[in-house]
């Protein structure tokens, strides 16, 4: 298990947990786990080290540990009950092993009652963490928004269990997502061949190239998303950190430029949580030997699934509105206004524990 966590986790709310016991008697509502796993990566290796490069993020060094987001103003620690369940157990040079021991981990914390935010890893890892929730929720139940530079629809050799480009061809597949409660956002560059798009195309795969982002922008493609994320029962975030342009992320092991910034990541993450919903995520490719500066990937990976879990926070609390921001934080009308409270004054607005986590 892994013993770097979350820095907020030495606090009370917010433990390290062991076993799904405790996970259960904690009354846990979001699991942070990793999965240091790099035996399926055909690219640059290193993604093994993602998750405690990840966990290594957390800046803040000293009390108090909340974690407000200053772009709306809500602190998911506030909202939600946090836990680092440390790392799958990864089985180096058994990827069937370790398939098997990634479904069993996933299992644990979503049997528990909790949501499983996982760091990766090379992005084989989302063929048995989502075939996970599929059998948990039901085949063909869970929708999987997709924020890569890649299709990740290669075939699977022969007589192997994939590598890091065939977890969606995986998926579909075996049943498990339904083709057109696939969505894919910030595909570009030189791969895949005209037969695997086409093959995409006829399945019906929902996806968003840079080029369709550069030509509407930003902004109305991610309500396009939003729309079409909202068909599935239930959506599961997939972001390989390759989806943001490697000016902004370049420790990981397939760069491709062009891509998303930081901040249409960030928003988009929170955009989805809050307005959608999500039952969990995970950030994949992640590669520390090959970050820069001040590690600038995996505070981005970090800051990734924080908003997710600010946006998750935000529909906990109540919080009302398409493309919210607050008032103070943007310069808009007074937050005093009546017609601009504060988030958790709005008349009828949930408190800690109230309601569904989704």
């Amino acid at each position: 298990m892994g013993a770097l966590v979350f820095r907020h986790t030495d606090l009370p709310q917010a433990p390290l947990c062991l076993t799904p016991a405790d996970l259960t008697a904690g009354g846990i509502d979001v699991a942070l786990g990793g999965i240091p796993w790099d035996g399926t990566n055909t690219a640059r290796a290193g993604t093994h080290l993602g998750p405690q490069g990840i966990r290594r993020s957390d800046n803040a060094w000293s009390p108090p540990l909340g974690r407000p987001s200053q772009w709306v103003r809500v602190d998911p620690i506030e909202h939600l009950k946090m836990a680092d369940y440390g790392d799958a157990q990864v089985v180096p040079g058994n990827p069937p092993a370790t398939e098997q021991n990634i479904k069993r981990f996933v299992r644990e914390i979503l049997e528990a009652g909790a949501m499983p935010m996982l760091m990766g890893g090379d992005h084989w890892i989302t063929w048995p963490i989502v075939t996970a929730f599929a059998e948990h929720y039901g085949a063909g139940t869970v929708g999987v928004l997709q924020f890569d530079a890649h299709t990740d629809t290669a075939i699977p050799e022969p007589g192997t269990v994939g590598n890091h480009g065939t977890a969606v061809r995986q998926l579909i597949d075996s049943g498990a997502v339904e083709p057109e409660n696939f969505i894919q956002v910030g595909i570009r560059g030189n791969w895949p061949d005209p037969s695997v798009t086409a093959w995409m195309e006829e399945k019906g795969i929902r996806t968003h190239y840079m080029a369709e982002i550069l030509r509407r922008g930003f902004d109305a493609v991610l309500t396009d998303v939003l729309d079409e994320a909202r068909r599935p029962e239930h959506l599961f975030i997939t972001f390989d950190i390759d989806g943001v342009d490697p000016a902004f992320a370049p420790g990981t092991g397939s760069p491709e430029p062009g891509g998303l910034s930081s901040v249409q990541a960030m928003t988009a993450v929170r955009r989805v949580a809050h307005e959608v919903g999500i039952v969990g995520m995970d950030l994949v490719e992640v590669s520390p030997p090959y970050d820069v500066g001040n590690n600038i990937t995996a505070i981005l990976g970090h800051r990734l699934l924080l908003d997710a879990l600010t946006g998750t926070a935000m529909k906990r609390a109540g919080v009302e509105g398409v493309d919210y921001l607050d008032p103070r934080a943007a310069h808009g009308p007074s937050a005093d206004s009546p017609e601009h409270p504060p988030p958790l004054s709005r008349p009828g607005a949930a408190r800690q524990g109230d309601g569904d986590i989704q």
